[in-house]
């Protein structure tokens, strides 16, 4: 089974990725949930989403203390909150910035693989905004391995519609652009 985390800010799609892999998953054969961590939040506050997938049913319901995966949506988020808490020592990171792999790498004192991508510039070239739900799945998808990148099509057919097109080119961008130090 793999766990991910997803650290993001009300309304950047951290819960809408968590649906979109576990959707991916399933279509797949495998077995998955997702689900949110937030309480009276607004726009812009903290957020966390969770997201396993496993090839077994999973049993589990509670929150994801001990992840295999975190992602970091918002950049801003590294200097307010401990995104790495509880990362298992083979654990990796993913975040969504403008910095050099290495550097970031270096912030977490190297003692896990960093996954970096400019998801933001992504989004913003492929769907015209600053959403980098979609484009940061292109991202796990190559650190983490957790699905091929055809079973997102149909989720994101299915959530995004007429929209889904730009979102899937989002996601093959960030895949090809994600650079792991």
């Amino acid at each position: 089974m793999i766990e991910i985390r997803i650290h993001g800010r009300g309304g950047q799609g951290a819960v809408t990725s968590a649906e979109m892999l576990a959707l991916a998953a399933i279509g797949t054969g495998k077995y998955a949930q997702a689900f949110p961590s937030f309480g009276p939040e607004r726009r812009g506050a903290p957020v966390q989403a969770f997201v396993r997938v496993s090839d077994k049913e999973i049993r589990i319901r509670g929150e994801i203390r001990e992840p295999d995966v975190v992602v970091v949506l918002d950049p801003g988020l590294l200097n307010i909150i401990d995104a790495t808490s509880g990362l298992r020592d083979h654990g990796k990171v993913i975040v969504n910035s403008k910095l050099p792999a290495a550097e970031l790498k270096a912030r977490f004192k190297g003692k896990w693989p960093v996954a970096v991508v400019d998801a933001s510039a992504i989004a913003v070239e492929t769907i015209g905004v600053n959403i980098v739900n979609t484009t940061m799945i292109g991202a796990i998808l190559k650190a983490a391995d957790v699905v091929p990148m055809e079973a997102l099509e149909e989720p994101l057919k299915h959530r995004f519609g007429g929209k889904a097109a730009g979102n899937f080119e989002a996601c093959k961008k960030a895949y090809e652009k994600t650079v792991i130090a």
